[in-house]
């Protein structure tokens, strides 16, 4: 019988390894799945790259795993929004590494990951320093560049309800990052406010498919998520 259901953070967490590359679901706070960024922070993994939307707001959460050095690169396209002290400081002094991607790059990027499509050509970008060494193309008389898929070892995302066999269903603007960021890692782990048994999620509501999701485990958030 499959059921990616698990019972702890530690077995969510168990066997991400150092260097690991952790996509980051959410758009700023919002499908943001804090509880697993927690218990990755517990587990202990270090010298990750991670890739999210933005840098990380205030001390917690993403910016609390960069602030206690366990964050080598960040991969993002708001670095500096309200609220990423840690980001600046830690970029200041030289202790994180950076990688600008524009908001659609970098969700085609995971989706070309997810989908088994290597690199693609994109208009966004040409002529300024972001395609600064990439290959150039042209294409009906207009110039495009080519990025490369950009494939995770982990991602944690924040889903509304999900089953044991792993499908997915986000609430409204929570659907974000997190679908693209699902299909893109070898290893999926989402939270998600409401387990529901099989057949209860309707068919066309599955945003994700269980069979991009490798482990699920409730998180209950209160009345409001209810």
């Amino acid at each position: 019988m499959i059921n990616k259901i698990v019972q702890s953070m530690a077995d969510a967490m168990a066997g991400i390894k150092d260097g690991a590359t952790v996509l980051i679901g959410g758009f700023g706070a919002v499908g943001q799945p804090d509880e697993l960024i927690e218990a990755l922070i517990e587990q202990g993994a270090k010298d990750l790259v991670c890739v999210a939307n933005n840098a990380g707001n205030g001390r917690v959460g993403l910016a609390k795993l960069m602030e206690l050095g366990r964050v080598r690169k960040i991969i993002c396209s708001f670095p500096r929004s309200a609220g990423s002290v840690v980001f600046e400081e830690l970029y200041r002094a030289g202790k994180i590494e950076l990688e600008i991607v524009p908001q659609g790059t970098m969700a085609e990027r995971m989706r070309a990951a997810g989908a088994g499509v290597p690199a693609f050509f994109t208009a966004t970008s040409v002529g300024t320093i972001l395609a600064n060494g990439k290959e150039h193309r042209e294409f009906n008389g207009r110039t495009y560049v080519m990025e490369h898929a950009l494939k995770g070892d982990v991602a944690l995302v924040e889903g509304w309800e999900g089953d044991r066999w792993g499908n997915l269903t986000y609430r409204a603007s929570g659907r974000n990052f997190n679908p693209v960021m699902a299909m893109a890692a070898d290893l999926t782990i989402a939270q998600v406010s409401h387990i529901r048994d099989l057949g209860e999620i309707v068919p066309e509501n599955v945003h994700t498919p269980g069979i991009f999701v490798h482990r699920v485990i409730h998180v209950d958030r209160g009345p409001a998520w209810a």
